[in-house]
């Protein structure tokens, strides 16, 4: 059995709430629930997480080795910002998916930057909820080809 984590960084306990326009109207355990069915289908483990705080985030990633095949990440804003989180990310041998459910490249300018894809092993913006699923699948195959299923 594999194990995924997903992490969701600030403001995603808001997911319903702000900006629905933007954002949807799925709340995060919506989300959760969602994938937690997918991965159940598949024998596959699933935590997921939330923090609004940068160095919650890192302990987390940092915690993953060893434990969890994959992270979907979510970071939030702190894609555009967090060196740090970069470098948790760059220090793990697990590879992680970088999730945005908006297009970031036709929002703002400031969001058009991630610090994280360079060392993610993918990145999936704009599809919303959808692109959760899309990464929890790519780990579901990749689980299953490492295993030799």
């Amino acid at each position: 059995m594999g194990k995924v984590l997903v992490l969701n960084g600030p403001n995603l306990n808001r997911l319903g709430k702000r900006e629905p326009e933007i954002y949807g109207k799925e709340t995060l355990a919506d989300i959760v629930k969602r994938l937690e069915s997918i991965a159940k289908d598949d024998n596959i483990s699933l935590d997921s997480k939330q923090s609004n705080h940068e160095g919650v985030l890192i302990d987390w990633i940092h915690d993953a080795e060893g434990t969890y095949d994959g992270i979907i990440f979510n970071p939030g804003a702190y894609t555009h910002t967090s060196i740090a989180l970069r470098d948790a990310i760059s220090s793990i041998s697990i590879p992680v998916i970088e999730v945005h459910l908006s297009n970031v490249h036709k929002r703002e300018t400031f969001r058009h930057q991630s610090m994280l894809a360079p060392v993610c092993a993918g990145q999936i913006v704009g599809l919303g909820s959808k692109g959760y699923e899309l990464a929890l699948q790519y780990f579901i195959n990749h689980i299953i080809r490492k295993s030799g299923e």
